[in-house]
């Protein structure tokens, strides 16, 4: 059995993840993940103990990784992230960035600008269930790819993430204060707590549906739309749009791309030590069902 650690660095939380490859061949099983905090000012020696001690909890050993590929929208932390993985896995991991396959056009007008997260969830939701597709990301922003029927990424929305709104209320209104995402007892609120909750959960997922029916009108069909994210199922369950909710999608795009860049020799995951690859798209040039 070989094994790829995928890595995804956001703006607020660093997710992780093991697939581990039969030595037979087949299918790719993601056996554990992880979630941390993004600390901007770790150190490489910082995150090989954090790492060790995820490992470590899950039973896994750093020698089991035969592989790694990262993606990141934090720039300072991505040189702090290949330095762990040369001094824990002792491999130089594969980055998503320039030049890097996936057999998906983007018809972006500077493909560069597309964060390396939003195309990994547009290819994984292409991959997985077809097009067209709308991909919606409820992160640091909550963002929306789209996909065409031929596997073409057209671009998409970004605003506001929902724990970023609250946050920026919070700190211009003095009066009120910080809430849990939850469903309140009737839309229209009667306590502040209560028309807070109302606003961010039923105000985000109207936005949702929204957005969605006005992408759907520009597409001109009827795409699906596959959420994820720390807080796709709570929205989704107050959406009318959301066809599925996909918890790992990006961690699953990592190892799709990872797959279609290893060595076509090669029938499991894995590279030569000390061999990096960088890339990045360039223009072509549990679930729940609702």
């Amino acid at each position: 059995m070989t094994t790829l650690l995928v890595i995804d660095i956001g703006n607020s939380n660093i997710s992780l993840g093991l697939f581990d490859y039969p030595a037979a061949g087949g299918e790719a099983t993601l056996s554990q993940h992880w979630r941390i905090g993004t600390h901007r000012e770790q150190t490489s020696d910082e995150l090989v103990l954090t790492v060790m001690g995820l490992f470590d909890q899950g039973k896994r050993a750093a020698s089991e990784v035969t592989d790694v590929i990262i993606s990141s929208v934090v720039p300072p932390l991505l040189p702090i992230f290949e330095r762990m993985s040369t001094k824990l896995f002792n491999r130089s991991a594969l980055i998503v960035g320039p030049g890097i396959r996936t057999g998906m056009p983007v018809r972006y007008e500077n493909p560069r600008e597309v964060g390396a997260d939003r195309i990994v969830n547009a290819l994984a939701a292409y991959e997985l269930f077809g097009g067209p597709i709308i991909a919606v990301d409820f992160g640091t922003a909550t963002t929306f790819d789209c996909v065409s029927h031929d596997g073409a990424y057209l671009g998409g929305v970004i605003f506001p993430g929902i724990h970023t709104s609250m946050e920026a209320l919070f700190e211009r209104a003095s009066m009120l204060h910080r809430v849990e995402i939850a469903r309140p007892k009737s839309v229209i609120g009667k306590t502040t707590t209560g028309a807070l909750q109302s606003g961010l959960l039923y105000g985000f997922a109207g936005v949702v549906d929204s957005m969605v029916e006005r992408i759907r009108r520009e597409l001109g069909s009827e795409a699906k739309v596959v959420a994820t994210g720390g807080l796709a199922t709570r929205v989704a369950d107050e959406s009318t749009s959301i066809d599925r909710v996909e918890p790992f999608l990006t961690l699953e795009g990592l190892r799709i791309v990872y797959e279609k860049n290893r060595p076509a020799d090669r029938s499991a995951c894995g590279s030569q030590r000390g061999e990096g690859r960088k890339g990045r798209p360039q223009p072509d040039s549990s679930q729940k069902e609702k």
